[in-house]
């Protein structure tokens, strides 16, 4: 009897040791693969998301009909293949941590949108500071699907503040929560919903019944990152020079009048944060959307793109805390999860 309880503790700890290491694996992969971005930005070549991209759309191609349930195979498949790519790497190296954790900075690196998005975002700054309306229309497409040729300043600084304020979750917040939860099949899953979204999951003619699965797939995988971003601004707002209350009350006020269950979320505590207005109508290539207002501060104004960007840089590395930190202690939430259920 002692002999088998020797052997059953040997084994626990024996995964459990196996469990930290993966674990401690998949938060150094985070924490490298975020540094990585914070140094160089997106892969300026052969960018894995762009290449996935590409599949998609010849998947696309081949797939496509106006209904729902072409819509909804074709989600399935786009983003089943590469899960599943990225569940056999992680279970390929689930006994080599050093292998696993450069495997998790990599992807972590491609999926990462934030410096990037700050960086564009402050050269359309640089160009409204400078009075050149027609360089920061012409930046703005970097950003949004957004229809720039009629925007004047404050237009520009509206759109771009809006975009930081959701990107910040979509490139940034959303990819960590997914790494943290589900490692590399996570990183790997969410990009591949979110990248679908943008490419079928809008309203227009021919993807209103095809993008219907992709849209609501991206919905539901940004509903928690959506509400972290939005607290991680009010968190952040105070020591940037924000208002912490007032991106409390926009964000619990008006975050819900938005369209999308989740960008509003972002929105609304950005403009509280800044004390602007965001919202109101937007042109996409010919389609007119009138949408809510949220906040009830002054118009938006080229520095306070400077101040999202600061106000984006700090949510997503308070993030980052957040989610390595929740990767690293996973082991230990198995451990209490077994105690509690004896």
């Amino acid at each position: 009897m002692a002999k088998g309880m020797d052997m059953a503790d040997g084994g626990y700890r024996s995964g459990h040791t196996g469990a930290f290491a993966s674990a401690t694996a998949d938060a150094a992969g985070l924490v490298a693969g975020a540094l990585l971005d914070a140094a160089l930005g997106d892969p300026r070549r052969w960018h894995p998301v762009a290449g996935f991209g590409r599949a998609a759309a010849a998947l696309e191609r081949r797939l496509y009909a106006p209904s729902r349930a072409a819509g909804t195979g074709y989600a399935v498949l786009a983003t089943g293949a590469p899960v599943a790519l990225a569940t056999a790497a992680a279970w390929a190296t689930r006994r080599r941590p050093w292998l696993r954790a450069g495997l998790v900075a990599v992807t972590t690196w491609a999926v990462l949108g934030g410096t990037t998005l700050r960086r564009e975002a402050r050269a359309v700054a640089d160009s409204l500071a400078g009075g050149d309306l027609p360089a920061a229309r012409q930046r703005l497409p970097h950003l949004c699907g957004r229809d720039p040729s009629t925007l004047d300043e404050s237009d520009l600084a509206r759109a771009t503040v809006e975009s930081v304020a959701e990107n910040s979750s979509d490139a940034e917040v959303a990819p960590l929560v997914w790494g943290a939860v589900a490692g590399l099949p996570g990183l790997v899953g969410y990009r591949a919903v979110n990248t679908l979204d943008a490419m079928v999951g809008h309203r227009s003619a021919r993807y209103r019944r095809f993008g219907t699965a992709a849209a609501r797939l991206d919905d539901v995988a940004n509903l928690l990152p959506a509400r972290l971003t939005a607290a991680l601004t009010v968190a952040v707002a105070r020591p940037l020079g924000g208002s912490w209350r007032g991106a409390l009350r926009t964000w619990l006020r008006d975050g819900g009048h938005h369209p999308s269950p989740n960008s509003g979320r972002c929105e609304a505590a950005m403009a509280g944060a800044l004390g602007v207005r965001l919202g109101g109508r937007n042109v996409y290539a010919g389609r007119v959307e009138d949408r809510p207002v949220l906040g009830d501060g002054r118009t938006a104004k080229p520095e306070d793109i400077r101040a999202a960007a600061r106000i984006s840089a700090a949510v997503g590395a308070a993030a980052l805390v957040l989610t390595a930190g929740h990767a690293l202690a996973r082991p230990t939430r198995r451990t209490l999860w077994r105690r509690i259920g004896r």
